[in-house]
């Protein structure tokens, strides 16, 4: 739709009311038609954080409820569907943040004893499994029609106690025994949507359930959430426009600025890449590109295991996977790869028909800002105004071609390190050096591959080239030795800008930069 006065539908989930107030609303209601004519009777469907699952589920309810007149002049309506209603149970788990394990009892408690009141149930068991089977086999006796279940944010308690196992263990039990009643009650179940952020594999629901159709990766249900680069164009030109206005720069250019901030998720093998639905929102509401999904939710867990993990970071954000090692979650034996996808901080790049594999990627500046920043406070714990002040001399040294400035900012930013960080090894600083470097937009390649080895730090600005090699315990001669010896400024001989090569020395005692030697 093209829009004039668009009123943005910012944290309201419900379809109800952004039809009723003409709030903006993307048309997903073909997907609903593919769910129906499917056939099946359990789906479920992974998607990260606030990318409109909850009024994807909203708009599902709405329509088995047979509430015709929301759906007028969209797809869904020119469809022969009979609009008889069904009725629903919609488990909506986003409610609560879970620190304690009192919370689920709360939230089940008020959703059961709406839905108890509403079919006339005399409670006589305390246990929520055996309430919820009540519930289940009485709205359907009543109604005379089978039960359509909605579970949004199914796995919010256990997501948020990711690193408490005592809390996981408790919410996965409880969790459980309220799923298990989707097998047990299938007879009055006609149909089960489940949406979450992660597959978890130890979670009953997904053993039990032999006929669940897990629709995460489906190529036909790879836009069922978020913004396509056509809806985007299609709904939002005005605020586009806009956006351009305030940036004093032109049309396409404010759509290149979005596309590199908010769109680059892609969820299936032949998907087209996807933009932030909560961010877009927020910056045609706001009229400014920010931070907004990193806003609202800090990537603190995601980051502890991934830096716990003792891995390589840059090969761990640009791996190559099987689809299907993706799609499981284990938190005995969590693989950051996994949690990193499954949340959003990785997203697909590319699918290999050869070997069956994915490459991920972080998908855009968005992603790779908030997820660097708290990366960056696990390998290098500084106060804030200092980290901020040295990101900002390394940056402008950077750019103005003084290498000797950028060292001698680098050697502050590893002055800040406290001597019980997990600094013991040339990998986590390499890390650490990654990380900044990533974090302050300078475009750089770590272990930037050659036809003689792999250079440790390449950094490109448009006129200067820097080539940095690291030794751990060692000189920084030995360093630069390495680079005319592996040859790796040969690739550059031809290129008209200013080249640095730098050997640098880091110290395994001291945790400190203990020399450098630039070479130009």
């Amino acid at each position: 739709m093209e829009e004039t006065k668009v009123r943005y539908p910012i944290g309201q989930q419900d379809f109800k009311i952004l039809r009723e107030r003409g709030l903006l609303y993307i048309d997903k209601t073909e997907y609903i038609r593919k769910i129906v004519d499917d056939g099946g009777q359990y789906f479920f469907l992974a998607r990260p954080r606030r990318f409109g699952k909850s009024l994807f589920l909203s708009t599902l309810r709405y329509f088995f409820e047979g509430k015709r007149e929301l759906f007028k002049g969209l797809y869904i309506d020119s469809t022969d569907w009979d609009w008889e209603p069904y009725p629903v149970l919609r488990l909506d788990l986003n409610t609560d943040r879970y620190a304690e394990q009192g919370k689920l009892d709360g939230v089940l408690d008020r959703l059961f004893r709406g839905w108890e009141e509403k079919y006339g149930i005399e409670v006589k068991d305390e246990d929520y499994s055996q309430r919820f089977s009540t519930i289940i086999e009485s709205a359907h006796k009543i109604t005379g029609r089978q039960v359509v279940i909605l579970v949004d944010e199914y796995d919010k308690p256990l997501v948020g106690n990711l690193d408490k196992d005592a809390n996981f263990e408790h919410y996965r039990a409880k969790l459980a025994s309220v799923y298990s009643n989707f097998k047990s009650s299938a007879e009055h179940i006609r149909l089960v949507f489940l949406t979450g952020v992660s597959r978890f594999s130890k979670l009953s629901v997904f053993s039990d359930l032999n006929n669940l159709k897990d629709i995460t990766f489906a190529d036909n249900f790879a836009d069922i959430c978020g913004i396509t680069e056509k809806e985007l164009l299609d709904n939002f030109h005005t605020g586009i426009e806009r956006l351009a206005e305030e940036y004093e720069e032109s049309y396409a250019d404010m759509c290149q600025r979005l596309k590199k901030n908010y769109d680059g998720y892609r969820f299936a093998k032949k998907g087209s890449e996807i933009y932030n639905p909560w961010s877009v929102l927020n910056a045609m509401s706001e009229s400014r590109i920010g931070d907004f999904w990193n806003a609202t939710g800090a990537a603190t867990v995601i980051a502890k295991a991934l830096y716990g993990a003792d891995v390589n970071v840059e090969k761990i954000l640009n791996a190559k996977w099987k689809l299907n090692r993706l799609s499981g979650l284990d938190l005995r034996n969590a693989d950051p790869t996994a949690l990193l996808y499954q949340t959003g901080y990785l997203t697909i790049s590319s699918y290999d028909t050869k070997t069956d594999t994915v490459r991920l990627k972080v998908p855009n500046n968005e992603v790779r800002e908030g997820l660097f920043s708290d990366l960056l406070q696990f390998y290098v714990k500084m106060k804030r105004g200092t980290s901020e002040s040295v990101v900002r001399d390394v940056i402008d040294a950077i750019e103005e071609g003084k290498p000797e400035e950028m060292m001698k900012s680098l050697d502050a930013y590893f002055a800040g390190v406290p001597y019980d960080l997990k600094m013991d090894n040339e990998n986590n600083f390499h890390n650490a050096f990654y990380i900044l470097m990533t974090l302050i937009g300078i475009d750089t390649k770590a272990e930037a591959h050659t036809s003689d080895g792999s250079i440790d730090l390449l950094i490109e600005t448009p006129g200067f080239i820097y080539v940095i090699e690291l030794k751990y315990d060692g000189t920084p001669e030995q360093a630069l030795h390495q680079i005319y010896e592996k040859q790796y400024v040969r690739k550059f001989a031809t290129d008209s800008r200013k080249l640095f090569k730098i050997g640098v020395n880091f110290s395994s005692q001291t945790r400190r930069i203990e020399g450098w030697k630039i070479e130009s």
